[in-house]
């Protein structure tokens, strides 16, 4: 275990020393629309809710990602640097060297800390979400969707559906799905979010 947290305090120390990509106002954008969801107020049936148990994941990572964010011809980008355990998920936003968002998930309770020039919209429980999403297995997902939701997946793509409707696709490069890229584009809210995750050295 100690092992463990230090080489996530190295891999929380190497995406620090390349966040000086991002300036902290573009931060702050990028975390309000590809974490959050939108940067207004989402309509009642935009979030689900979701909260996965960290040991649902079904392995043990600690990846670095690089994000960008398209949106009306502007693009933003962030590093965060993630570990999950089948214990507890933990994850650190940097941006210009700086922490500017952490969350802390058991499976019971959700903490998080966030910086103030994030926007009130950027909430730990959506930030959750969208992570969950995007990595967790569709089955994991698929189980605890309410009712009008469903998840489908069809080679490398992964759709999410409200009502019938396609809500959010999901590509990827390759497997698992923490490696190499990943493409989010949310239909309902207009952007593309890309992730590339770096490449692991054991």
């Amino acid at each position: 275990m100690h092992t463990d947290l230090s080489r996530s305090r190295k891999a929380l120390n190497a995406a620090a020393s390349r966040a000086a990509r991002a300036a902290l106002p573009a931060a702050a954008l990028a975390m309000a629309l590809a974490l959050a969801g939108c940067a207004s107020a989402p309509p009642p049936q935009a979030r689900l809710g979701l909260k996965l148990a960290p040991a649902a994941l079904g392995a043990a990572i600690s990846v670095e990602q690089h994000l960008k964010v398209e949106r009306n011809g502007r693009i933003d980008e962030l590093d965060v640097a993630l570990q999950v355990e089948p214990e507890a998920l933990d994850m650190v936003g940097l941006a210009f060297g700086q922490r500017v968002l952490t969350l802390r998930y058991d499976g019971k309770e959700l903490s998080s800390w966030r910086h103030l020039m994030l926007p009130a919209q950027v909430r730990a429980e959506d930030v959750l979400e969208d992570m969950q999403l995007t990595l967790w297995p569709a089955e994991a997902i698929a189980a605890a969707l309410p009712a009008g939701w469903r998840i489908a997946e069809q080679g490398a793509r992964r759709t999410l559906y409200l009502d019938g409707q396609p809500i959010m696709l999901i590509d990827y490069s390759g497997q698992p799905r923490w490696s190499g890229t990943v493409t989010l584009e949310n239909l309902r809210y207009h952007y593309r979010l890309t992730i590339q995750f770096a490449p692991t050295t054991d």
